[in-house]
């Protein structure tokens, strides 16, 4: 067990070495950084809200209005499945009421055609022997489709990924350094954002339901005469006056935000903000051909209900790239491009809990966190080199590469350091030392019991292995389910207490081990000094 071959030995001062040279950018300052040769690491310890400041928001998906748009979805879905030729269904009526989608067919022959082409839309949730996602049901010619519970639970958990993803894309495209974004329950998202004073900007970019549309303008009609429920409506403010425009719509979009790859903002020839975007995958076909077939014809640009740009067709666009023109300020057109290029929301977030956290509270956390860390440090050093001599001193050097270690695990894993993830570093320090502690005091007993300094060693960390690596494995899974279930703060203190228990197993069995195995070797004493 005291035999150390030369290639362990390597991977030990290798291991070692690498958590030095992930942790060196954490002593240095920002000037120092910026000029480190390109090959070294630049990324230090990322600061949590409670250590940094900055702004805590907790968001919640509306299921009502998630369940809304579904049925929206559905309704056209059903709509395009009832018409398709031949054979038609004849129907009238089609409504999103209580929950569900009600239409009634006119043909009474047409009835379970009627049904056979809405169960089509249908589909097991979860795969084969699932339940169907829709419930229908008929009653004298009106048909009635709604979702299953287990599609609406699967809606909700769909929903909440999708919408993390897309506030993820958004708060990276606004600039935001360093945001924490987890989720919360079932129908919750949690962001924290360090350094962030006043997110009304964020909140309002991240709200935005981001629903795009290119849609064919009706030139004919007259918006006065029409209901927002009918031909879509959407209003647009003149360059030049405060007034506002109605256009009437068809409802049935060119093209949709799903087909737009890229949007930046920019300048016009005359230096005013607009967007420029690409188009992807069936876009530039379908608005080739829209605009070759539509010369002279006007379509608009609606996002979320209303109507950003609208132009007339002068010439086939073909080369599947455009811009967006209006009346935009810098900052609006940016926020534009942010939502274009992030996706739209599934339904609308409300902020449910909103806080800021002033930077300078987090400056005393981190000076409170750090003495109490270095008081905590400095006595149990003292007392390991009173009660073991030498061997505490090995102890204490393990207990400082185990710190090291931890804080270059943090910066190589881009993991966020928290109030409580300072106190899981705190309680790592006591988990070490117990280690050593264990493994010296089997060692001291089987010394005592006239065994040689070599055997007693030996047996000493046979002996106490089992019992440091029960106790090491248990704390794994306390923070392994504090990770699962917890979030934030509690998060934090899970990461650091599982990196703890990883780096003090390593730096007790290994590190020292080593150091008193070549101690032994060389020194050959007759008597331990323990």
């Amino acid at each position: 067990m005291l035999q150390f071959a030369l290639w362990k030995r390597l991977l030990v001062i290798g291991v070692v070495l690498l958590g030095a040279w992930l942790c060196l950018p954490n002593l240095l300052n920002a000037g120092q950084r910026a000029g480190l040769p390109g090959f070294m690491p630049s990324e230090t310890v990322k600061l949590g809200l409670d250590l940094k400041g900055g702004s805590y928001l907790l968001l919640e998906v509306d299921p009502e209005e998630l369940q809304q748009n579904r049925l929206l979805e559905l309704s056209r879905d059903i709509q395009r499945t009832l018409i398709k030729k031949p054979n038609n269904v004849k129907f009238r009526g089609r409504e999103v009421v209580d929950g569900g989608v009600r239409f009634r067919v006119m043909e009474p022959t047409q009835i379970d055609e009627a049904k056979r082409r809405v169960r089509e839309l249908s589909s097991p949730v979860g795969g084969i022997g699932g339940q169907q996602s829709l419930n229908i049901s008929e009653q004298n010619g009106v048909m009635n489709v709604t979702f299953s519970s287990a599609r609406l639970e699967e809606l909700e958990v769909e929903a909440l990924n999708d919408s993390i993803e897309v506030v993820r894309r958004r708060v990276d495209g606004s600039g935001t350094t360093d945001p924490n974004i987890q989720r919360q329950g079932s129908n919750r998202i949690v962001l924290e954002v360090p350094g962030l004073d006043d997110p009304t900007e964020l909140i309002e970019l991240i709200q935005r339901a981001g629903v795009m549309t290119v849609n064919l303008v009706d030139e004919t009609a007259d918006a006065s005469q029409y209901r927002l429920d009918e031909p879509r409506l959407g209003k647009v403010k003149r360059q030049d006056a405060y007034s506002a425009r109605e256009y009437v719509v068809h409802e049935d979009p060119i093209l949709t935000g799903a087909d737009f790859a890229t949007a930046s903002q920019g300048f016009d020839e005359n230096n005013r903000p607009q967007i420029n975007f690409t188009l992807k995958g069936r876009g530039p076909k379908v608005f080739g051909d829209f605009t070759s077939e539509h010369i002279n014809d006007s379509f608009a640009i609606v996002l979320d209900g209303q109507v950003i740009s609208a132009a007339s067709v002068r010439s086939p666009i073909l080369s599947g790239s455009g811009r967006i023109t209006g009346s935009f300020e810098i900052q609006e057109a940016n926020a534009i491009a942010i939502v274009l290029r992030a996706g739209e929301l599934p339904a609308k977030l409300q902020v449910v809990e909103q806080r800021v956290v002033g930077a300078g509270l987090g400056e005393d956390s981190i000076r409170a966190g750090t003495t109490a860390s270095a008081i905590g440090l400095a006595l149990v050093a003292i007392f390991m080199i009173l009660a073991y001599g030498l061997w505490g001193v090995f102890a204490v050097i393990s207990l400082a590469a185990n710190i090291m270690l931890i804080i270059g695990s943090l910066s190589g894993l881009g993991a966020t350091l928290t109030l409580p993830g300072i106190a899981g570093i705190i309680l790592t320090i006591g988990m070490a030392v117990d280690a050593n502690v264990l493994v010296f005091e089997r060692i001291r007993e089987e010394h005592k019991n006239g065994r040689s300094p070599i055997t007693s060693i030996e047996i000493g960390y046979k002996q106490a292995s089992s019992t440091i690596l029960d106790a090491n494995l248990t704390t794994l899974i306390a923070a392994a389910v504090l990770f699962w279930l917890g979030s934030g703060p509690v998060k934090g203190f899970a990461v650091t207490l599982g990196i703890g228990v990883f780096t003090s197993v390593f730096t007790a069995f290994v590190l020292t081990r080593m150091f008193m195995a070549d101690w032994v070797r060389t020194v050959r004493p007759k008597k331990l000094p323990v």
